[in-house]
């Protein structure tokens, strides 16, 4: 793996196996995340995603993200603490959330064809928070790297969808002025990844940068799996 793709990657992909699609039980999510956690790629894992009124459910020794208080939906700033992701339509709301030391979340898909952002909207939404400068984080339906044609869900049947792809998320975030191109790329001949940086169809960023991205700016996502991720990496062969 190079050093670009473990940059990009670092602590990445929040568990939330507690949420649709996935919807398992505390106890299976439980012991997912703890397997996770000793894991070849636990560097890649993020926190543990869990609803307020079960947070006290949750190992203690678990870092946590918790919804209703890190993670919000919310019109009543005055009641979110600082430093908590806020579910945003509406950029225009962003240089508030700056001034009031909070970030942005965009909800990126769902169990719904409908529920999945068009890629003008997502690149809007990065460009906005740039310039607000205020960093963020991104929720449901970034199952894959790339975007791609999948089932909605895991049952049987399940209808299918165009999804986004992680890697084309966050990497359009770090190449803002191409981000609605790469939030389009399925291919993923389109993608380089060297230790001194990464490139989309001859555009590159350097792995430095890319650090300060995901350190800065572009945060993390929340996932329902960490397994299907890890998998797909590992099958294009970036892994």
């Amino acid at each position: 793996m190079t050093k670009s793709l473990a940059v990009l990657l670092e602590h990445l992909i929040d568990y939330a196996g507690l949420f649709p699609p996935a919807a398992l039980s505390m106890d299976d999510a439980v012991r997912n995340y703890a397997r996770y956690c000793e894991g070849e790629y636990a560097w890649a894992l993020g926190r543990f995603i869990v609803p307020k009124e079960r947070a006290h459910e949750v190992p203690p020794d678990f870092p946590l993200s918790v919804l209703g208080i890190d993670e919000v939906k919310t019109d009543d700033l005055d009641s979110v603490r600082a430093g908590a992701f806020v579910e945003i339509t509406d950029t225009a709301l962003l240089p508030e959330l700056a001034k009031r030391g909070l970030r942005a979340k965009i909800r990126t898909g769902g169990v719904t064809a409908d529920a999945f952002p068009v890629p003008e909207r997502i690149a809007a939404f990065l460009r906005a928070c740039k310039a607000a400068g205020i960093a963020f984080k991104a929720t449901a339906g970034l199952h894959h790297p790339l975007r791609c044609v999948k089932p909605l869900t895991y049952e049987a049947g399940a209808p299918t969808g165009t999804m986004h792809g992680f890697v084309n998320v966050f990497l359009a975030a770090a190449m803002l002025e191409h981000a609605e191109e790469i939030l389009r790329e399925e291919d993923p001949r389109a993608f380089e990844f060297h230790d001194d940086g990464a490139a989309w169809r001859g555009h590159d960023v350097t792995t430095d940068a890319l650090a300060e991205m995901r350190r800065d700016f572009a945060l993390s996502f929340g996932s329902c799996s960490f397994e299907e991720p890890i998998s797909e990496l590992k099958e294009l062969g970036w892994l």
